[in-house]
């Protein structure tokens, strides 16, 4: 079982950058997708972007390509997510995800852990 803790939530203007991370731990961490989702209020959790610890594949929500960027640091089991140029509809609970591959992630019925999840908040 892997665990996820995700750090870097906070408030941001419009037009601001901000960037998350995600620390996993856990037997056999680096064989996992790993991923980002978000819950906007009122909303159900969406996928937003997804990539593997081995190779370079990376998967975006196509709403959200261009602005986001998911990437990892191997050697510290971590993944980020950098956002830029947020909007106030950006705002909502970020989490991280793990499940058995990056297209996998995609899908929330195949995600096997969640972080408990970090706010962001745009304000206009």
């Amino acid at each position: 079982q892997v665990q996820l803790e995700e750090s870097g939530g906070g408030m941001v203007q419009a037009g601001g950058s901000l960037r998350l991370s995600c620390a996993a731990s856990g037997h056999t961490v680096t064989s996992y997708g790993m991923g980002w989702y978000r819950e906007l209020p009122g909303k159900e959790r969406e996928f937003v972007a997804a990539t593997t610890w081995r190779g370079g594949q990376a998967y975006y929500a196509d709403s959200l390509k261009g602005r986001f960027t998911i990437s990892k640091d191997n050697a510290k089991n971590t993944v980020y997510l950098q956002m830029s140029s947020l909007k106030p509809e950006d705002t909502a609970v970020y989490y991280c995800a793990a499940g058995p591959t990056a297209i996998s992630i995609m899908d929330i019925t195949r995600i096997t852990a969640w972080g408990q999840g970090t706010l962001v908040t745009v304000s206009s």
